[in-house]
């Protein structure tokens, strides 16, 4: 069978060491191209993708941003600017090397089956390296919490690694999200699982960061325990999970 043509949308800011590993990988499967929506990063990100996208002229494509900084307004303008083209899938992916390139192939062939589909630590197979039991407990906490409040039934809301049908990210009404950080990744699926999406997970490995730092903050745990209540407060409300 032909595997999906997909393109792959990852959103950088300060990952000048990784970049460059990252898109080696992903250009080794034919089928796949590459969207960087690069913050304005400080360490000179966007030039190195620049770079990467003469290299690999066709195939890797670089968004420039300089507003409105945050993982949520970089995965909407990275939507936004490719949600036309004549692919099969739009992928997410962390620019960090957590998401293996060489799992990729697992997740678009699921999409055979399933609408969305989540690179998963939290089905059997799938696994964490690298990370102290306080970031693995706060991690599966998170988890349980999201579920509990917003009857999802996917048991990793907050993975980061994902695949869309384009028609699937094509229907959600991106004008209505409001999140900015990596509570971003929960309403995305919260209003896709509204819209009666089939939502499938593969296992994968995520691994810790070997470069650059990590985006958390108190900021981004603090909208991230908000953010399940107010999604789905909008449906107590009598209001649509889209608005």
């Amino acid at each position: 069978m032909t595997p999906p043509t997909a393109l792959v949308i990852v959103p950088t800011f300060n990952e000048r060491d990784n970049l460059p590993v990252l898109a080696t990988a992903l250009m080794q499967y034919p089928n796949v191209s590459l969207l960087v929506v690069d913050d304005n990063s400080p360490d000179g990100t966007g030039a190195i993708a620049d770079g990467l996208a003469r290299d690999y002229a066709g195939r890797i494509e670089v968004l420039h941003r300089t507003e409105s900084p945050g993982l949520g307004r970089s995965y909407i303008d990275g939507i936004r600017h490719v949600i036309d083209r004549p692919v099969d899938v739009i992928c997410q992916m962390d620019c960090d090397l957590s998401h293996d390139p060489g799992q990729l192939p697992d997740l678009l062939a699921a999409t055979g089956q399933a609408d969305i589909v989540i690179g998963s630590r939290y089905v059997p197979g799938g696994a964490i390296v690298n990370w102290p039991l306080r970031r693995r407990l706060l991690s599966r906490f998170a988890n349980i919490y999201i579920r509990l409040v917003t009857r999802l039934s996917a048991r990793d809301c907050t993975s980061g690694y994902r695949c869309w049908r384009r028609e699937t990210l094509a229907s959600l009404p991106l004008e209505h999200f409001s999140t900015q950080g990596y509570s971003f990744l929960v309403e995305l699926l919260y209003v896709a699982a509204g819209l009666g999406w089939r939502i499938a997970e593969v296992p994968i490995t995520f691994v810790e960061r070997r470069h650059g730092q990590s985006k958390l903050s108190s900021g981004v745990l603090v909208e991230s325990a908000l953010t399940p209540w107010r999604l789905a407060g909008r449906s107590k409300a009598g209001h649509p999970r889209t608005r």
